[in-house]
């Protein structure tokens, strides 16, 4: 099949002169027997065959789930994807359209995965870290084949703190305190910080009350105290 056939060679290090991402031909970003089993998948020969940055928009949003390989080591539409992306590299703004769009969810986690594979590591926290409030439920398929429910700032998670995600490797991320320090990245603030500053604001009113009624506080799960005496 001479699809499959062109694949092989784009995949091909020997002689590759085209664009470079961490210094090497950026398909081989997948490991080798991953590679191998895309290219001779069917949905790779039947549905990323001549597609483009638009048109694979439209295979994305038909995607109903992520992950690696399952059953007998088949590939998932999400790893085919992801090399097609690395195979068109698109431009940066286009990622971040992907990946920012609200309306295909599967399209911004298979976004979010390119975006760990190819960008620098302060670009890659830069980019996924406001990610982590995105809460919209996403389906994962296991190596088994079964189907559990995620999150996407799970997903995200996972991309920034393992070294596998997907059943693929990833390039290690620096700690993130490193890039901190050698001026990279600035000092993230917690979501949660004005949250926890109106908790402690909570328990010291509670406690300047207390002092002046002598009366015994019992807090609810919201931090607000209430006197024995309430119903």
């Amino acid at each position: 099949m001479s699809h499959q056939a062109d694949a092989r060679r784009l995949f091909d290090n020997r002689g590759y002169t085209g664009p470079q991402i961490h210094n090497q031909n950026p398909v081989h970003l997948l490991e080798k027997p991953i590679r191998d089993r895309i290219i001779t998948s069917y949905y790779w020969q039947e549905q990323c065959f001549a597609i483009n940055e638009a048109t694979l928009c439209d295979r994305a949003a038909a995607m109903t789930y992520i992950g690696g390989t399952y059953g007998q080591q088949k590939p998932s539409p999400f790893l085919c994807l992801a090399m097609k992306l690395l195979q068109l590299m698109p431009e940066r703004d286009i990622v971040l359209e992907y990946l920012h769009q609200k309306e295909f969810k599967y399209l911004s986690a298979l976004a979010a995965f390119y975006v760990r594979l190819t960008f620098a590591p302060k670009d890659v926290f830069r980019t996924l870290e406001p990610i982590l409030a995105d809460y919209r439920k996403i389906r994962r398929r296991t190596r088994e084949g079964a189907h559990t429910l995620t999150y996407m700032d799970q997903f995200v998670d996972d991309l920034l703190t393992k070294d596998r995600v997907c059943g693929t490797s990833l390039m290690k991320l620096p700690q993130r305190t490193v890039l901190e320090d050698l001026g990279q990245l600035e000092v993230r603030e917690s979501p949660l910080g004005e949250e926890l500053e109106g908790i402690d604001d909570d328990d010291d009113d509670t406690v300047e009350v207390r002092n002046r009624e002598g009366s015994t506080p019992v807090a609810n799960g919201n931090g607000v105290g209430h006197s024995d005496s309430e119903s």
